[in-house]
């Protein structure tokens, strides 16, 4: 996994309306915006962390309670 991770067009596209639907916001809006986004990041790491535990059946140690 040397050579870097490229979007596709439908992305990156998505990436510039993003750009500018945030540079409509105002500082407050921004500041919500990024505080639901990273709760949200973090609500996605913990469902990969649960997923990958069950499907590498690392979870065995509930499964007898």
């Amino acid at each position: 996994m040397s050579q870097p991770i490229k979007l596709s067009l439908e992305q990156e596209f998505s990436i510039r309306a993003f750009a500018d639907k945030v540079q409509r916001m105002s500082r407050e809006q921004a500041q919500e915006f990024l505080l639901m986004l990273y709760k949200q990041m973090m609500i996605r790491e913990t469902t990969y962390k649960q997923l990958l535990k069950h499907e590498w059946k690392l979870d065995l140690d509930t499964a007898f309670e």
